[in-house]
């Protein structure tokens, strides 16, 4: 029995020895910010990236779903689909609407050449019975008859031209109709508007969704950033656009290029994800740093949300930046 523990110990001390090499080498590639320069400022934070929900505008069954949790996408790609079935009913029914204001057009500009012929006759005819009327050929009252044919002919003109306008009219409220039903088809296929991940899928195919029903939510990859948090007197040196370093935690080895993209304009108690309680009981400034979307794009396959890591900033620009803060990127 003896033994045994003996070399139980030396197994315990054995792993205890390893841990503990691989701690001291992992400080050893952690920048110690008690070494950095008084113009380097930095904070701890976790890698963040904006969420886009792609969800419905009108209610309806989800018929297709075409991403899993995971899957890489392009913006552009199709996310799901939805039934469309009594929409393309609706879609049909506005185009032969329009078909038939199309015809009642037709008809009506027939009418108005029509009407215009007729208009024709009847000043021809008053201008002979004004004419016989001078030469006493015919009487008075035909000629009253004569101008009362010519006044009903302008005025069923006027009434067949009204008529053309309330066909073109009709023809514009079809072709409207047309777009909103068409409009409606295309928002039910689903296209993420942005490129990504797919963080989590939320509906699945035959499910009944209300309007603004939630179907997935994807994570712009090109949108990634890390939110630390800045004393007054540092903060106040930091300028939105300023070159910035992102060390992650998993990545040690690694230093990351970023900018501020953002700098708070009123100080703010810190949260308590803040690691040291001296910190969160100070008012600080949060300031958001954001990595180049076209770096991201390249490594867009290896970016998590989540990770822990370090930023750094220069409160004075004229200075270089630190050795162990070189840009130091993984190969590709």
């Amino acid at each position: 029995m003896s033994g045994s523990s003996s070399r139980n110990r030396q197994k315990l001390l054995i792993a205890f020895g390893i841990i503990a090499a691989a701690a001291i080498i992992a400080w050893q590639f952690l920048p110690d910010s008690s070494k950095l320069p008084e113009y380097v400022a930095s904070g701890n934070g976790r890698i963040e990236a904006t969420q886009v929900d792609i969800a419905t505008r009108i209610p309806g069954r989800l018929q297709r779903l075409f991403v899993d949790e995971g899957d890489l996408i392009d913006a552009g790609n199709p996310v799901a689909e939805m039934d469309t079935d009594e929409l393309q009913a609706t879609l049909e029914s506005a185009e032969a609407n329009l078909n038939q204001a199309i015809e009642a057009r037709h008809l009506a500009e027939a009418v108005v050449v029509q009407r215009e012929s007729e208009l024709r006759l009847a000043r021809a005819e008053l201008g002979r019975m004004e004419s016989l009327v001078e030469k006493g050929h015919v009487s008075q009252e035909q000629l009253d008859r004569a101008r009362t044919a010519l006044e009903t002919s302008e005025a069923a003109l006027q009434a067949s031209r009204v008529q053309v306008a309330s066909a073109r009219a009709g023809i514009e409220a079809a072709r409207a109709s047309i777009r909103k039903v068409q409009s409606t088809i295309d928002d039910s296929h689903l296209n993420s508007p942005v490129g990504g991940r797919v963080l989590y899928r939320l509906a699945e195919p035959g499910e009944v969704l209300a309007a603004g029903g939630k179907v997935a939510t994807i994570i712009d990859v090109t949108d990634v950033y890390l939110t630390i948090f800045l004393p007054t007197a540092q903060a106040g040196k930091v300028r939105v656009g300023s070159e910035a370093r992102i060390i992650l935690d998993a990545l040690p080895d690694y230093v990351v290029p970023a900018e501020v993209s953002f700098v708070a304009a009123e100080a703010q108690f810190t949260p308590k994800a803040v690691e040291t309680r001296s910190e969160r009981e100070k008012l600080m400034f949060r300031v958001r740093i954001r990595i180049n979307p076209e770096l991201l794009n390249a490594y867009r396959d290896r970016v998590k949300t989540g990770v822990p890591g370090e930023a750094f900033v220069r409160t004075d620009e004229s200075q270089p930046w630190p050795e162990q803060l070189q840009v130091n990127l993984p190969n590709e």
